[in-house]
This record gives structure tokens, C-alpha cells and sequence, in this order.
């Protein structure tokens, strides 16, 4: 489990800094893809549609740049630390290039959205540039590269949900899987740009995420995680999103996210269900009471406070004050319980902070005790609303030290919170090996938590019951009981 994640953001929710690559297919087709996703969750679930866009449009895969003929970057735009880890990438990959001057180099997803123009005439650094709603056009953009041209596509769409879309797993565990379930976000936070490169919220038809979750399970998978900027927005109605589907068996004429997660959790007990992520002004006692009715909706919740001062969090355009985060984290420790896993995003330094309004920061953190969360040190972002009207005057030494507090702070009460599930017996659901050894197996339980435990004679995909005797702030240790 990663606890301080400092370069990549997750639009308002978890991410990680681990780059994904494709992995490899050989089924004798004439090309070779190659694709590295960065950033958040979203983009890795966008690659696997892009892979199945490419795939029926004559691609293999390749986990090798140098044997690809085309590398896609699906890359992330939340920090400028983000975007110049992909220009570090496309350097490396265009030295390849020199060497093999039919390689074609593409950049997709968030950053294509914000820089389109730099990336393709200014700087000439790659070849095709593609938005997060124009996968489906990536064969004709590939074919125009072919024909000597430079190709783009940023249009942002009110409607593309790719939910026909049956995406290739990338290296999949075979246990876990993403399911999006809805696109863009129509929430104005001034420090992120996400709105401006995903665009505005549309939800995808609840049938097909059912059906995808469905089809998961039947192939083996065990555990589908929901994905959305602000999943609690979620709202499908046939009125709005397909009139053709008002008389289909089934289908309400309004779904909210609530009924939706219901539904999936409904497929088979077996299958656990997770989502993310929440934001605390749209997070209801309707989707809490649901994860309380059905014991395979995980008991976890990534609820982003960003600060813990009211004014900054009005500055932040958030839609709610510190107090009502407190009520709202109070309510769902009613109806969910105290076990119930919460985590957050925290950021500092945000544009006029003062010492005081950081110190709100760490003493919300003292009252939640979060299990983990993911903080970051305010980065500036052109063509969002902070940047242009508010100043980033926290200078950049106060803002690392601001950070350092925070996590220090983070990692007291990630050991507090773990300390508390000693002696306890977790379901925890086999995802495969230990990072550090093949002798053990790790997993996570409702809360989100990573537990490690003695490999005997499990297998990964099982449920298995397991007694905590020891941990770190990271991580769980245990045996398992029958």
C-alpha cells in the first residue's frame, strides 16, 4: 500500500506513480503497440480501451519499445512534475526514433488535451495527439501519421462513455479489475484542470456496467473497483442518455449511484465491489446505508478534504467547510462503523495559506485519523481558476516543509489506525505474491488494507480468513485461521 505520493495526482482521489505498460500479444498481426500509461486510475482503465480499439484494428501488443512500431503515452496533466516526467519519456523515446525513423510516437489522455499545440508544432516531439474522448478515431489519426501527416483529435464530447467498448485487461491479475462508469466532472475546483481536459460529467448506461461486472466475474475476477472523477454525481436517466432504452426490462427512468452500486453488488456475493472517488459534498446516507446492506460492498471510502481550513477550502471552490467534512466523516462512522477505512487527499501551500490555517490541516487530520491518504504540495496549473485569479504565493521552501509535516503527521496515524487491527481476523481476498517474498501472499481486506501472510497451499482469487499479529504503518501481517 503507497502512503506519500508526491508527483502524481489522482484528479481527487487515489493514484500512484507506478507507470503501466501493455502486456504482451502475438496473434501474427502486422504491428506492434506499445503503451505506457501515467497518473491516475482513469488513464490506466482509458489504455485497456485503447488497447481494444488497436487490438481489432490489426495491433499486437509488445511490452518492448524498441520492437514497437507505434508508442502511445496516455499521460497525466495534474502537476507540472507529472507532465515532465512524460517529456523525459518522449525524449528517450525519440532517440529511439533516430534509429528507426518509422516509429510512430503518440501522446494520449490528459496532457494531449492541455498542450495539443506545443507537443505537435511547437516542439515537434511526437506525431499524433489524442484527448481522452477521440480514442475511437485512433486508427484514422495512425493511418494520417502513415501518410506523412502530422494527426490530432481534442474535441471533447458531451457523449462518449466507451461503454460498448470490451477493454483488454493490462497486466491484470486476473482478481482485480477497473469497470468506468462515468467520464469528466463538472465540478470547478480552482486548483485542478481536470474539467478542462476530460470535460464535463456524463454517466455511462448502468446495464453495461452491470454486465461488464457480470462478465468479470464469470471469467474469474473477484473484486471490480467503479471509477468516475466524483462517482457520487453518477446519474443515468433514459430521458437524458437513450430514449430507445424506456421500455427495456429493468431500467428506471433515473439511476443514481446509490441504486448503481446496488446493482453490481448484486451480480454475486462473491464478488467484492469498490469505487472511487468520493466527494464529500455529493457522498449520501443512501449509498452509506447500501454499503451497509450488502457485506461485499467494501467497507472503505477515499473522501479528499484537500485542506482542513474553511477559507482555504473556499478558495479551493471545494462546495463545503471544515465542519461539515467532520459531520460528514461522523455520519459515515455511524452507519459503516469505526473499522471502516477512510482515506484522503491533502494539499498544502495552496495560494495565501497561512501557518494557521496549515496548522486546521493537521489538526482535521488529528481528529479523522485517516488510514492513508495522498498529499502533495500545491502546483500550479495554467487555465485553471486559481491560476488565474489567485496567487501562488506560498513560497516553495514553507510548502515542502508544510508537506514533510503533513506526512510525518499521515504516517503516526497510518500506525494508529493499523496498531488497532492487531489481534483481529480480516477476510482478505488472495490478489497474489508478496512483493518481497514468493513464500508469502498478500491481499487486502474491506478496508483497503494490505495484509501479507505464509503461502501454504492458497491460491490467488481465494477469500481466505487471516489473524493479524503484527504491522507497520503500510502493512498488515497475519496467519490464516479456518
Amino acid at each position: 500500500m503507497q502512503h506519500l505520493i508526491n508527483d502524481i495526482n489522482f484528479l481527487d482521489g487515489p493514484s500512484t506513480d507506478e507507470v503501466k505498460v501493455l502486456p504482451e500479444s502475438e496473434t501474427g498481426k502486422h504491428r506492434k503497440l506499445y503503451i505506457e500509461s501515467y497518473g491516475c486510475q482513469m488513464n490506466f482503465s482509458d489504455s485497456e480501451i485503447v488497447a481494444s480499439i488497436l487490438q481489432g484494428e490489426g495491433f499486437d501488443t509488445t511490452t518492448d519499445v524498441n520492437q514497437a512500431d507505434v508508442v502511445l503515452l496516455n499521460t497525466c496533466s495534474i502537476r507540472e512534475k507529472a507532465e515532465q516526467t512524460v517529456r523525459n519519456r518522449l525524449t528517450q523515446i525519440n532517440a529511439i526514433k533516430t534509429k528507426k525513423p518509422g516509429l510512430l510516437v503518440g501522446v494520449l489522455g490528459c496532457m494531449a488535451e492541455r498542450l495539443k499545440t506545443n507537443l505537435l508544432e511547437e516542439e515537434k516531439i511526437v506525431d499524433l495527439v489524442a484527448g481522452p474522448d477521440a480514442y475511437r478515431d485512433l486508427p484514422k489519426l495512425i493511418s494520417r501519421v502513415d501518410e506523412g501527416e502530422r494527426a490530432v483529435n481534442t474535441f471533447l464530447s458531451r457523449e462518449e462513455t466507451y461503454a460498448d467498448i470490451n477493454p483488454v485487461r493490462l497486466n491484470s491479475n486476473g482478481v482485480t479489475a477497473f469497470i468506468s462508469i462515468m467520464r469528466g466532472c463538472d465540478n470547478m475546483c480552482s486548483f485542478c484542470v481536470v474539467p478542462f481536459t476530460r470535460g464535463r460529467e456524463r454517466s455511462r448506461d448502468p446495464e453495461s456496467i452491470v454486465n461488464e461486472a457480470r462478465s468479470l466475474f464469470e471469467n474469474g475476477y473477484r473484486e471490480v473497483t467503479l471509477l468516475g472523477q466524483n462517482v457520487d454525481s453518477y446519474k443515468w436517466s433514459v430521458e437524458e442518455n437513450n430514449k430507445a432504452l424506456l421500455e427495456r426490462k429493468g431500467i428506471s427512468h433515473v439511476v443514481n449511484f446509490a441504486q448503481l452500486l446496488e446493482r453490481v453488488a448484486q451480480v454475486h456475493p462473491d464478488l467484492r465491489v469498490r469505487f472511487s472517488t468520493s466527494h464529500p459534498k455529493d457522498i449520501t446516507d443512501e449509498v452509506l446505508c447500501t454499503m451497509a446492506r450488502h457485506e461485499n460492498i467494501c467497507k472503505y471510502i477515499h473522501l479528499p478534504v484537500q485542506s482542513g481550513n474553511s477559507r482555504i477550502l473556499e478558495l479551493m471552490n471545494r462546495g463545503y467547510t471544515r465542519e461539515w467534512y467532520l459531520e460528514k466523516i461522523n455520519r459515515i462512522r455511524e452507519i459503516l462503523g469505526t473499522d471502516c477505512g477512510l482515506s484522503s487527499d491533502m494539499i498544502t501551500g495552496f495560494c495565501s495559506e497561512t501557518e494557521s490555517e496549515h496548522e486546521d490541516t493537521l489538526s482535521l487530520m488529528d481528529e479523522v485519523v485517516f488510514d492513508f491518504s495522498y498529499m502533495f504540495y500545491y502546483s500550479e496549473r495554467p487555465g485553471t481558476l486559481a491560476a488565474r485569479k489567485l496567487a501562488d504565493d506560498v513560497p516553495l521552501e514553507i510548502k515542502k516543509r508544510r508537506l514533510n509535516e503533513i506526512i510525518a503527521r499521515q504516517n503516526n496515524h497510518s500506525l494508529i489506525r493499523n496498531r488497532q487491527e492487531v489481534g483481529k481476523t480480516h477476510l482478505v481476498l488472495i490478489e497474489g505474491p508478496s512483493k518481497r517474498s514468493a513464500d508469502y501472499l498478500q491481499g487486502r481486506n474491506p478496508a483497503n488494507k494490505v495484509v501479507v501472510f505464509p503461502k501454504e497451499n492458497f491460491n490467488k482469487g481465494q477469500y481466505v480468513q487471516v489473524q493479524v499479529y503484527d504491522c507497520t504503518a503500510a502493512t498488515l501481517f497475519g496467519r490464516v485461521v479456518t
